[in-house]
């Protein structure tokens, strides 16, 4: 994302067949395509599924005009995680002015109330923003959000009590909206009533603000939100005359006697009404949301009632795959492009989460809907940088505890007949009713009273990948080598595995060693059901290849992690050169049959000390014939790296996967190669494990988020960003796997880890958090 005077790159390039259309055009004059002019979020196709409904526009048009709705859409994973970056450029300001702009007699009705809805911590500009976000944020912290688990395990528990000997029940009407309604109340330190109007006054709101309300019933719509203003209004009064106890109002009115000139008594008032509806409506239809998505999907609702650990996990995919905001809203403050199509400056956005969690491009088949899908949490349900939503681990809190009470007590659950409907608007949805059935004789408790004590712990903020474990059945086991076993691994219900592409790799656990260790997978992506990994028995092993090549039968399940891919093979490369060590066969192997699927210039050279060691080798000559070279040790076959890299063909890329000895002399004898030409993946990373006396304290500072936290000498840069509840992925925590990558924008980096290139280390805008540190007093970071 550039501003065409601050880049010599060459003008943006309209997607759009110019010759083929006639009619609309956009600001810019490009000519609007059929697909982008039939847009309509308001229509049911966009209410029911709108990741589908935009599906052509993320695959061929990412970013177009909607003439109907006056906006550019946006609708791809890194251009939206870009618009949210940068703030200043793409200002919230527009993020609750209304979509549908209302009449006069409404406008009228309005100001009867005195409805001054002003700016909140959803549509404030820097630099006020930042300073109010900091002094309330404090009752958002983990620690703080602890005190609510056991009102909202309670109240949950109640409301189920209500219908649980029905057999049926609407969990809309009977439960899921009450029960965010009542615990956003807590929240806010409000008392429990007028519960009925406030349910109307936030439905009111959001067709006020994201629906399109009929000319006739905008009038209608205009009294309940004058309503709401004034009864929010009044609450806030009753709190001024006691602002003490718990409440994240009652802290902001005790915030303002100490920043009156930050917290004001109109920014209070706004936050008051839009407070409710965050706390409330978002969760709402997000448990809405999942609990149809889990019992549209048996098998995954069955496994999370089996094994309740997976909750977390499963709460992350069902934000991700179908989350309560499906887009917000961004005001262009200058000329920009976004995604190559320049927008001019006062352009209104629409930027379509829902659309950018179904990316294929950062998310491996991303229509699947898999509760143990390792990055998830990397979605964007709740938006990304300095407006991420606060309430996002209240919202995850209350989730966790809604789908641990129903897997406990209804199981048995299962969705009812029906036709989901949608309160028509662009950016909250969830279904109006959720009718479910069950058979009220097998209810667990009748016969297991022990049920309501089986709690699963709660875990505020992102789940750890270690918590979506998958398990598979281990089809055979064969040995490649003197020293290697073949392993295929079956899904346990037959089902298709996630999709890989060649260099992912996966985690397996080793039993009961506590020990994990990645191999990367080397069979066929088309054989769905199965993995195939390499084990090598390594003699210097801590436990982990020793106990798969001892321990394990045919027939035993194994836990599994992934697949990820940090090694990436490119395909659209002239010329490929495809390099192994030893077991670092294993993704080359992949590597290798892809290309010649392809049809891709390639050569592979396989080095090992000797043929009888050298895994898949007699599979490798079948399949690459004279485009294989071996490299036996003790034949005197030694590859000669400074001949095969003398010269840089261009276009080539060399995809290399070895020990340590081997990838070091690859670096030196190829460092006169053009940056990003040479990619490696390393075995093993440097000791992570770290000692205070030799290293020092410096601070990060979070650009994104405007914090800045002291990192100490005996902390990591990762630990001490998930004290602060940021959201940063990681799973080796050893520099090794490249799940922890963050931007860096200021600062000297000392890098530790081996996934990095040279160049990309050089370039001293990246690092990986879970290992490298500061070279000096401080880094800016992304984040």
């Amino acid at each position: 994302m550039t501003t065409p005077q601050d880049t010599a790159a060459p003008a943006a390039r309209c997607p759009i067949d110019h010759a083929a259309l006639m009619g609309q055009r956009s600001p810019t004059g490009c000519p609007v395509s059929p697909a982008a002019a039939a847009f309509d979020p308001f229509s049911d196709g966009y209410q029911q599924d709108p990741p589908e409904y935009v599906r052509w526009a993320r695959e061929q048009e990412p970013v177009f005009f909607s003439p109907q709705l006056g906006y550019w859409v946006v609708t791809r994973y890194d251009d939206i995680k870009a618009v949210f970056r940068d703030n200043i450029t793409f200002s919230p300001s527009i993020a609750l002015e209304k979509i549908t702009p209302t009449g006069d007699e409404a406008n009228a009705v309005l100001a009867q109330y005195g409805y001054a809805m002003n700016r909140t911590l959803v549509n404030e500009d820097e630099p006020a923003h930042m300073a109010r976000r900091r002094v309330l944020m404090e009752p958002f912290t983990p620690e703080a959000l602890k005190h609510h688990e056991p009102l909202v395990r309670r109240v949950t528990r109640e409301y189920i009590d209500r219908f649980i000997n029905d057999g049926r029940a609407d969990l809309v009407d009977q439960m899921l909206w009450e029960v965010p309604l009542t615990i956003a109340l807590h929240f806010l330190g409000v008392p429990e009533e007028d519960m009925d109007q406030l349910r109307q006054f936030s439905i009111a709101h959001t067709v006020n603000t994201w629906g399109r309300p009929r000319p006739e019933e905008q009038v209608k719509v205009a009294h309940a939100v004058g309503n709401f203003w004034q009864l929010a209004g009044k609450i806030l009064d009753k709190m001024r005359q006691d602002p003490s106890g718990p409440g994240w109002m009652k802290y902001g009115i005790r915030k303002q006697a100490e920043y009156p000139e930050v917290v004001t008594d109109s920014y209070l008032h706004s936050m008051m009404m839009a407070g409710i509806v965050a706390a409330h409506e978002t969760t709402a239809n997000a448990t809405a949301n999942a609990l149809k998505l889990l019992l549209q999907h048996p098998s995954a609702w069955r496994e999370l009632c089996e094994d309740r650990s997976l909750i977390p996990s499963a709460v992350e995919e069902c934000l991700r795959h179908n989350g309560s905001v499906a887009a917000w809203r961004r005001l262009a403050t200058r000329d920009v492009q976004v995604g190559g199509i320049d927008i001019p400056a006062g352009s209104k956005l629409l930027i379509v989460m829902a659309s950018a969690n179904h990316d294929e491009h950062r998310f491996a088949d991303a229509d699947l809907f898999d509760i143990r899908r390792d990055d998830a949490s990397e979605h964007l349900t709740f938006g990304y940088g300095a407006h991420q939503c606060m309430g996002k681990n209240l919202a995850r809190m209350e989730l966790q505890i809604f789908i641990d009470e129903f897997a406990r007590r209804l199981p048995h659950m299962r969705l009812a007949e029906q036709r989901f409907s949608y309160v028509a608007n662009t950016s909250f949805r969830g279904p109006e009713h959720l009718w479910v059935e069950w058979d009220p004789a097998a209810n667990p408790e009748h016969h297991r009273p022990e049920v309501h004590q089986a709690l699963q712990p709660v875990r505020i903020g992102e789940p750890s990948r270690h918590t979506a474990a998958r398990p598979v059945q281990v089809e055979s086991i064969t040995p490649l080598s003197a020293d290697t076993l073949r392993l295929r691994l079956r899904s346990v219900d037959g089902q298709p595995l996630p999709r890989w592409t060649p260099g992912a790799h996966i985690d397996v656990e080793c039993g009961s060693t506590g020990l994990s260790r990645q191999y990367s997978l080397c069979g066929d992506p088309a054989e769905a059901a199965v993995y195939e990994i390499a084990v090598l028995r390594d003699p210097a092993s801590r436990g982990g290849s020793a106990w798969l090549h001892e321990q394990l039968r045919v027939g035993e399940r194994l836990k599994i992690r992934g697949p990820r891919n940090h090694f990436r093979f490119d395909e659209g490369a002239q010329r490929v050169i495809l390099l192994a060590g030893g077991i670092g066969i294993t993704p080359i192997r992949a590597m290798a049959r892809r290309a010649a699927a392809l049809g891709m210039d390639y050569q592979v050279h396989y080095c090992g000390r000797s043929r009888q060691h050298m895994a898949y080798l007699a599979d490798m000559q079948a399949e690459h014939g004279a485009r294989l070279q071996v490299h036996a040790s003790d034949e005197g076959l030694r590859l000669d790296l400074n001949a095969l890299l003398r010269t840089h063909p261009p276009g080539t890329q060399l995809y290399a996967c070895g020990p340590e000895r081997l990838l070091q002399a690859l670096a030196e004898a190829g460092a006169h190669w053009p940056e990003d030409s040479l990619h490696t993946e390393h075995f093993h990373a440097q000791a992570t494990q770290l000692d205070p006396s030799r290293e020092h304290a410096f601070e990060v500072v979070l650009k994104d988020s405007g914090l800045t936290l002291p990192v100490p000498a005996d902390q990591t840069v990762l630990s001490v960003l998930r004290a602060a509840n940021i959201d940063v992925q990681s799973d080796c925590g050893e520099g090794l796997c490249g799940s922890c990558e963050v931007r860096v924008l200021g600062g000297q980096i000392d890098h530790r880890d081996v996934v990095l290139t040279r160049s990309e280390r050089e370039a001293q805008n990246r690092m990986m958090v879970c290992c490298s540190r500061a070279c000096g007093d401080r880094l800016v970071l992304e984040l």
